[in-house]
């Protein structure tokens, strides 16, 4: 990773572009502090990453791209654990997780045990941990890969209702339609380097491209890339 530098302000949804392989996981993981940076600096909620990791990791709510359920605890089993190692217990606790289960539509489920559930069920119960401690960062990653239509739409609708609230949501991705509509600043990254940050609007302008899409291919791989269709009509 080189010249990884970005900012997400109070509120904001940066989505985090790129390709297969080009930094994005990595990324995360240092700034959630699952992987120690060899040089530079982060900063989450003020918090320094390497001097600080226990602040960062309490003022952070985390979905990697396994969600790391335990299959054999119930969905709200699940939730219950995972809150009382961020201090939570008793009735606050219990009124959370009812509330984030009826909010992602879990709430008939909350007695099956996980190990049972589809990817799309899984990442719903691990968006419900994220945000379990009320954190004021989101950190997602791929979100929505792997989802059908209806469990996409819950996570896009997840994001935008956390940043009404007033979070601030940093998510990686290679869907650039799903960006365009929820972001509010981009950071197309590729080969370990940013290669561009800001709206869709300043990154088409900044390449020279019409779409999102064809910025960044620019942007990527330096160039337009543009299916070719050969028509051949024989006549008789």
């Amino acid at each position: 990773m080189k010249d990884v530098s970005f900012d997400v302000r109070p509120g904001e949804v940066v989505g985090l572009l790129g390709p297969n392989g080009a930094g994005k996981t990595t990324t995360l993981r240092m700034l959630s502090t699952t992987l120690r940076p060899t040089s530079g600096t982060a900063r989450i909620a003020g918090y320094d990453v390497v001097r600080e990791p226990d602040k960062v990791r309490a003022s952070i709510g985390v979905l990697p791209t396994d969600p790391g359920l335990y299959g054999r605890l119930t969905a709200e089993e699940n939730l219950r654990f995972f809150g009382r190692l961020a201090g939570l217990s008793g009735a606050e606790l219990e009124r959370r997780i009812d509330r984030l289960l009826k909010w992602l539509g879990m709430d008939e489920h909350r007695k099956r045990r996980t190990e049972g559930f589809s990817k799309g069920m899984r990442q719903k119960i691990a968006l419900a941990r994220s945000i379990l401690h009320e954190p004021p960062v989101l950190i997602l990653d791929e979100p929505t890969a792997g989802l059908d239509v209806s469990a996409a739409r819950t996570i896009i609708d997840f994001i935008q209702e956390s940043k009404a609230a007033g979070r601030t949501v940093l998510f990686s991705s290679h869907y650039l339609v799903e960006a365009e509509r929820v972001c509010d600043r981009i950071a197309i990254i590729a080969d370990g380097r940013i290669r561009a940050t800001g709206t869709p609007e300043e990154i088409c302008r900044e390449a020279g491209a019409d779409t999102l899409e064809d910025a960044f291919l620019t942007l990527v791989y330096g160039e337009q890339t543009k299916p070719e269709v050969s028509l051949w009509a024989g006549v008789r």
